[in-house]
């Protein structure tokens, strides 16, 4: 077999593959969803980079896209706004005085979320896995 034979054989016997791990963050499963970076970012003062337990951040979030709602271990919040496209899908709502963004990688599941208010910003990052 040739080399080209060879790549396109390769390539079609894990394509199917390929399609069932990015349907895993399409929106349609449920996710956990895990931070392991944050930076917290106060006008006027210092970055500070730390971990999100460090914060008060939660260390797993349960997001459900299809039902339109975040869950964490003290509440639940709705998505107010969805908006997808080939690459990603960004969530966006609002909490306790908080505006809130979530940016889901649709092949990968990695995320960055941000939180902001009039005196700053925290932005987390991590990994999502579907339930």
């Amino acid at each position: 077999m040739d080399t080209l034979a060879r790549k396109l054989l390769c390539l079609t016997a894990c394509l199917p593959l390929g399609i069932a791990i990015a349907a895993d963050f399409d929106g349609s499963k449920p996710l956990i969803c895990a931070p392991t970076e944050a930076v917290d970012l106060l006008a006027g003062e210092e970055i500070v980079k730390a971990r999100p337990s460090d914060i008060g951040a939660p260390s797993f979030l349960r997001v459900d896209i299809a039902n339109k709602k975040i869950a964490g271990p003290k509440c639940v919040t709705p998505i107010k706004y969805i908006e997808k496209d080939d690459t990603q899908i960004l969530l966006q709502g609002t909490e306790l005085g908080f505006g809130w963004a979530l940016a889901l990688d649709q092949k990968a599941g990695a995320m960055t979320i941000t939180l902001v208010d009039s005196t700053g910003a925290v932005v987390l990052s991590g990994t999502c896995t579907p339930v």
